[in-house]
């Protein structure tokens, strides 16, 4: 009889430790719902995110057909976007000196495929490294990574026209199709810059500017200019 308490205390301890494992299997198991359903969750979210990215990029790299100006002394619009600086400046590289400046500003959801200004030959290419400043900034082609491209026109041999390719805060990859002495026609793509961006393009004197400040463009369509 004086062993029947420890045989007592001894099923009690079994059934409290079957009782803790219960329990431990218990917590485990709503454990493992809760963090299903985080990770469902999460999973949701990123498939829906990449679906908005993937949309985003099939948007951003969208290229559609220029309807291309038959007047045939038109100056077209390198780009899709903004002009936002009209003015005269110093391009000494190809320009050789004081000429007219039309600067587009291409935002994140503008058409970002560059086309040819007017039919002609690549007489001058050059890349130049530099900083990666926002592209909303008119002066950021003295800084920025860029691409200078001089085009001599098949029709007026003795006038250029010169394009500076210009990289942005968050663009950071300059496409070009087009070398050194090739000839295309007007409208056709040269050039891609990936995301928010910029174009320069440097004029004669003696052309009459047609664009006008804060005007929406289009590139190889609109005639920003034309030879006199």
């Amino acid at each position: 009889m004086k062993h029947s308490g420890k045989s007592t205390r001894a099923g009690l301890k079994i059934i409290f430790w079957t009782l803790v494992l219960l329990l431990a299997v218990f917590a485990i198991g709503v454990i493992g719902t809760v963090l299903a359903a985080i990770v469902a969750t999460v999973s949701t979210v990123l498939v829906a995110v990449w679906i908005l990215f993937a949309l985003f990029t099939l948007y951003f790299f969208r290229d559609p057909n220029p309807n291309t100006p038959s007047i045939p002394n038109a100056i077209v619009s390198p780009a899709h976007g903004t002009v936002d600086l009209i003015d005269e400046c110093t391009e000494p590289e190809f320009m050789g000196g004081p000429c007219q400046r039309i600067s587009i500003f291409l935002s994140v959801i503008d058409v970002h495929v560059q086309k040819a200004p007017v039919s002609g030959t690549v007489k001058h290419f050059k890349h130049t490294t530099g900083k990666f400043l926002s592209a909303t900034r008119s002066d950021c082609s003295a800084h920025n990574e860029n691409v200078l491209l001089g085009f001599e026109p098949t029709d007026y041999p003795n006038q250029k026209i010169g394009l500076r390719l210009i990289a942005g805060l968050i663009a950071r990859r300059i496409i070009t199709w087009v070398q050194l002495g090739e000839t295309v026609p007007r409208s056709e793509r040269i050039s891609l810059i990936q995301y928010g961006s910029r174009c320069d393009v440097y004029l004669p004197r003696t052309v009459k500017i047609h664009a006008k400040l804060g005007g929406k463009v289009k590139g190889g369509e609109t005639i920003i200019a034309s030879f006199e």
